[in-house]
């Protein structure tokens, strides 16, 4: 007897090739060319780059620590992204506007320390405080911003929570420029990390090393709490499941309360940080660059992962320091050095066309997505 199996035709190689091609839209013909393009256009710009010798190993290795270091940055600003997202799969696009008040308001307390000499005579102590008051006002902010502006939308459809975040996000700058003038100012400059260390031929700057450090050592006390842990037990078992969560006797509120909480004390920590790797820029509009940027490498990662975020975070610093020198001046690009910004947005856009849900990210279910 034979099987249904075995009883339909063997179909050619150029029948299943035409299937594909009736299958195939416009869109996935422009992606693929697209695709294509980029793939093309990196080899040769790098191929261009290291064949001419341009650039020395010292040089190269420059970029890579201060990649490393403002990758850091964008790490601990997007962890406040996917703990967010993890848990109310929503974004909060004012998280940018957490990072500048706690670190606009530290700036006041760092000029007070370097006017009095403790920055001078105890640097440690003077930069611990920083990093305690910019904490402080970050993590209140946040937990404001949970309780006013998001809670009541929590039943909401999602589109009204985001719509919210960006009004909140404008609120936020405005309110810090009436209060703190539309003024820039710069952070005080620490002697005692000024200098370098040799390393391999290159010269590293010792701000850059301890930049890092700090941000590492954030990120991996974060890490231990959210695996280790009863509230980050807590915190995980919310993200997979409230309802079950909340049956198991876990408050739900107290526990989104703080996961805004941990990220905006992360966000104004990385605030201090960003002022000793780059003390100009301080204002009421400096969320916003590195907001999008850390947003950028927390979708890199995979959003919701906390190693994804740091390894979003670090590639997407790395990216933006290497990726003008290694691609576009290979590619003949005048000032490639100046359009190291859009570097995070073609991230963004390439991190959509290729891998949507992250390095470290799973496709989401229909119903979770």
């Amino acid at each position: 007897m034979t099987s249904a199996t075995a009883a339909q035709p063997t179909r050619s190689t150029s029948d299943r090739f035409r299937d594909y091609l009736d299958r195939l839209s416009w869109v996935d013909v422009v992606l693929g060319l697209l695709r294509i393009g980029i793939i093309l256009a990196v080899i040769i710009g790098a191929y261009n780059t290291l064949s001419s010798g341009k650039y020395t190993l010292d040089q190269w290795i420059s970029l890579t620590m201060s990649g490393l270091a403002q990758g850091s940055i964008y790490a601990l600003v997007a962890l406040g992204y996917t703990l967010v997202y993890g848990i109310l799969l929503m974004i909060n696009f004012a998280h940018g506007e957490v990072f500048m008040a706690g670190a606009f308001t530290a700036y006041f307390v760092a000029n007070y320390t370097a006017k009095i000499g403790l920055l001078a005579s105890n640097p440690i102590l003077a930069i611990a405080i920083w990093m305690v008051v910019a904490a402080a006002v970050s993590l209140t902010v946040a937990v404001l911003l949970e309780r006013i502006a998001y809670r009541p939308l929590r039943g909401a459809p999602r589109l009204v929570p985001l719509i919210t975040a960006i009004g909140a996000s404008f609120f936020l700058q405005y309110t810090f420029k009436g209060l703190y003038g539309s003024n820039f100012y710069s952070y005080p400059e620490v002697p005692a990390l000024k200098g370098t260390v040799t390393f391999a031929g290159a010269n590293i700057p010792i701000v850059q090393i301890v930049v890092i450090v700090l941000a590492l050592l954030l990120m991996a006390a974060l890490f231990w709490l959210v695996e280790r842990t009863k509230r980050g037990k807590a915190m995980r078992a919310v993200s997979e499941n409230k309802e079950v969560a909340k049956l198991m006797g876990i408050n739900i509120d107290a526990v989104i309360v703080f996961t805004f909480a941990i990220g905006g004390a992360l966000a104004g920590a990385a605030g201090v940080i960003n002022g000793l790797y780059r003390p100009q820029g301080v204002n009421f509009y400096m969320g916003f660059f590195p907001g999008v940027k850390a947003f950028t490498a927390a979708v890199l990662g995979g959003i919701g992962s906390v190693p994804g975020a740091l390894i979003g975070g670090l590639l997407l610093g790395v990216f933006e320091s290497i990726g003008p020198n290694l691609v576009l001046d290979g590619l003949g690009i005048p000032a490639a050095n100046q359009l190291k910004d859009a570097i995070a947005f073609t991230m963004l856009v390439l991190v959509l066309i290729f891998r949507p849900q992250g390095i470290l990210g799973e496709k989401l279910a229909e119903k979770k997505a």
